[in-house]
């Protein structure tokens, strides 16, 4: 690893560790919709296979909940 970025890191580094546990709680989680899966308040399937191939019909493959990613 370069100096520059080593250097860089640990700068982010100590600035993380100065903030406050309420901070890192804010920032720790980043909040994406998901399209089709946060538009009905629930889903409910009979079978793990119905839910399957549910989501490869109805979600965008790059949430990762199809077969192939």
């Amino acid at each position: 690893m370069e100096e520059p970025v080593k250097q860089e890191w640990i700068r982010d580094f100590e600035a993380a560790a100065r903030r406050t546990l309420e901070e890192r709680m804010r920032y720790a989680f980043v909040r994406t919709h998901k399209p089709v899966m946060d538009d009905a308040p629930f889903r409910a399937f009979a079978t793990t296979a119905e839910y399957r191939r549910w989501c490869e019909e109805h979600l965008p493959s790059w949430l990762g909940y199809g077969r192939n990613v």
